[in-house]
């Protein structure tokens, strides 16, 4: 089995620069843990203009992964009785306001938990450096447009996470920051794990990078927000990534023996709470889904022209984490997962196929689907369904002017109600078609997020 092992990792970092190369992406870093043995490298460079080698000790941001410790720590002031997935936010924030009352009044923890709020989510407003940025972010909240009901639909939500937060800072007394130590780094002995770019900067970290025409251009700005933190502010090194992956591969206990949950705590974190499509679900707050009977657990995430993966897999002991300094990190994360998972454990992962849908087929899609940062027109032509991807507004925040619209691109179906985009920057990712309780269209989902249907 070791050899096996051994083989299975060599081939693996000769695998990697490959993918690399391929989608131009400067730096990566590759964590696996199997048979009880951690393996880490590191490959490229952390920045272009500044270059230093990547190691398997360089910093990345990992994004949106930090919502599985945002809510690691939420079930830990649970079991203390200090929080109620159950109750509403409003049980501790009493002033939470978003523009829909029901929504306001009725919004508890798990629905923040598992991105059932219905509102808009994708709410990257900068309210400062100090202790007040979360309560100041909360309070910019309430004009956020409901695009789906309380609990009814799946879409990624930041600001759910963000609110999540701001109640651990209210029910502990801490900062967010602190908090999080204290329930979840510390125990855990993450001593290379920060949110504070001025703790960073001391180490070897890597910076973000737009790849285009031109290559690899260093991404702008660096850090995030402190009213992100709590949706996206973790950075690391892959191996405190690892330690906190085999922590959510065991029973609740540390590896020191600690216990800081107890097993059915784990185990909701890791059952079905919310449908997303078909095999296709979402935990507290990991996705979850069955590949030929092996179920995988995982979470992304992407900041600016970072973009990293997750991935466990607990009835086989493994996990993988993977790390990337460029936009286009999403293939580099998904290919080497994959191929990990097909290596190491004999599971293939499927990837859609366009099914050649006729136009009667496909005309019933046609039509506009908005939200408050995107619009997309999906219209036929020469008898094929083809998508143009409108930004109303710019990345972080509402201020930032709106980025030049992607060229329109092919679609077809790859099952029912799933769309496959077929060229352009978006090739081979999926959109759903959701419907209303009376069979009508209501909603696009792209990238996770709801577009609305207008007409």
């Amino acid at each position: 089995m070791k050899d096996s092992h051994n083989l299975n990792w060599d081939q693996l970092v000769e695998f990697v620069p490959q993918v690399m190369e391929k989608r131009g992406v400067p730096g990566v870093v590759l964590g696996v843990f199997h048979e009880g043995e951690t393996r880490s490298a590191g490959f490229g460079v952390t920045n272009t203009d500044h270059p230093l080698p990547v190691t398997d000790e360089t910093f990345f941001q990992t994004g949106s992964i930090t919502k599985t410790f945002t809510a690691t720590a939420i079930m830990r002031l649970v079991e203390t009785g200090k929080l109620e997935l159950d109750a509403t936010v409003r049980t501790y924030v009493p002033g939470f306001k978003v523009a829909d009352e029901t929504a306001s009044s009725q919004a508890t923890i798990r629905h923040l938990l598992t991105h059932t709020g219905g509102w808009f989510g994708d709410f990257f407003q900068d309210t400062g450096p100090g202790e007040n940025a979360l309560p100041r972010y909360v309070a910019e909240m309430a004009g956020l447009e409901q695009l789906a009901p309380l609990g009814e639909t799946w879409s990624y939500n930041n600001a759910g996470f963000s609110l999540a937060g701001y109640g651990i800072e209210v029910v502990t007394g801490k900062r967010y920051e602190d908090a999080l130590a204290e329930l979840v780094l510390e125990p855990l002995g993450l001593e290379n794990t920060f949110f504070d770019p001025g703790d960073v900067m001391t180490h070897r970290f890597a910076v973000g990078h737009d790849v285009g025409d031109s290559g690899a251009e260093v991404a702008r700005p660096w850090p995030l927000p402190r009213s992100a933190y709590p949706a996206g502010g973790v950075i690391c090194i892959v191996n405190d990534l690892l330690c906190y992956a085999r922590f959510h591969l065991g029973d609740g206990a540390a590896e020191d023996g600690t216990r800081l949950l107890t097993p059915e705590s784990m185990s909701l974190m890791q059952t079905t709470l919310a449908a997303v499509w078909k095999n296709e679900t979402f935990g507290l707050p990991w996705f979850l889904k069955g590949v030929d009977g092996t179920a995988l657990v995982y979470h992304g995430g992407g900041t600016t022209g970072q973009v990293s993966q997750l991935t466990l897999v607990p009835e086989r002991g493994l996990a993988v984490a993977v790390f990337t300094n460029a936009n286009q990190g999403g293939t580099v994360t998904t290919d080497v997962t994959d191929w990990v998972m097909k290596h190491y454990l004999e599971v293939e992962i499927p990837r859609p196929e366009p099914m050649g849908a006729s136009e009667a087929d496909l005309a019933p899609y046609v039509g506009r689907y908005s939200n408050p940062f995107t619009d997309i027109e999906l219209g036929m032509l020469s008898g094929k369904l083809v998508a143009q991807v409108v930004f109303k507004r710019g990345f972080p925040d509402e201020d930032t002017p709106a980025p030049p619209a992607p060229p329109p691109a092919s679609l077809d179906l790859c099952e029912e109600d799933r769309l496959l985009v077929l060229n352009g920057p978006s090739k081979d990712r999926t959109i759903d078609v959701l419907r209303n309780p009376d069979g009508s269209i209501g909603w696009l989902r792209f990238g996770g997020r709801i577009n609305k249907r207008e007409w």
